[in-house]
């Protein structure tokens, strides 16, 4: 049995294992994910509402957390969209469908909030198929005025973006201390850290821009 519900107080500790055993050496010897989740849930643009677990047979497998961001078009207007993560499925039940349920049903849920764009760092590859397209496509750059090929956009309503040129804020509540995030994860079990392929991949999407 597959149940989606929200997370409760009770649930942090194990969600925030969840991410670590989820992101751990994947994009870096280590992971900041689970931290970014121990501090976001108290931030003003932390969406509560939009903050959901899945779990299989009772057993939490899986989560997603959304926080508000921020675009401003060229005549300084402001218009509040979203952007999610951490996300993950545990590594044992990738792979299964889980990750594709627990993303299309929180989007759902985002546009019944009234809500018409999200805008996230990732990978093309795993969000095309959920209706994200290149930033460059929407006119969606970071203040620096480049496109990063990991930012990605979907918008629930056409047209929502369109004859406007954006720049993406992200919230503060993304922002951290990496030493403090290192000290909090030192202060857990020990995972060895680990040089994998993966993370290199992740510095080439990363790092990379469209002209």
């Amino acid at each position: 049995m597959i149940t989606i519900r929200h997370e409760t107080p009770d649930d942090y500790t194990t969600v925030e294992n969840i991410i670590r055993q989820s992101f751990y050496n994947v994009y870096m010897p280590g992971c900041y994910e689970h931290y970014l989740a121990h501090i976001i849930r108290q931030h003003e643009d932390f969406i509560h509402e939009l903050d959901f677990v899945l779990e299989k047979d009772g057993k939490i497998i899986g989560q997603i957390m959304y926080t508000k961001a921020k675009l401003i078009d060229e005549n300084k207007n402001e218009k509040v969209v979203l952007t999610f993560g951490p996300v993950c499925i545990l590594p044992e039940y990738q792979k299964q469908g889980y990750g594709k349920r627990l993303i299309e049903y929180s989007m759902k849920e985002a546009y019944q909030l009234g809500y018409d764009t999200i805008v996230i760092m990732g990978h093309p590859r795993t969000y095309v198929r959920f209706g994200f397209q290149s930033c460059k496509d929407l006119h969606v750059s970071l203040e620096n005025g480049k496109y990063p090929t990991a930012l990605l956009v979907k918008t629930f309503v056409p047209h929502a973006l369109d004859h406007h040129s954006w720049t993406f804020y992200e919230s503060p509540a993304m922002a951290f201390d990496p030493q403090v995030a290192k000290d909090f994860d030192d202060s857990l079990e020990k995972i060895e850290k680990k040089h994998l392929a993966s993370q290199d991949e992740f510095a080439i999407i990363s790092r990379s821009f469209i002209e």
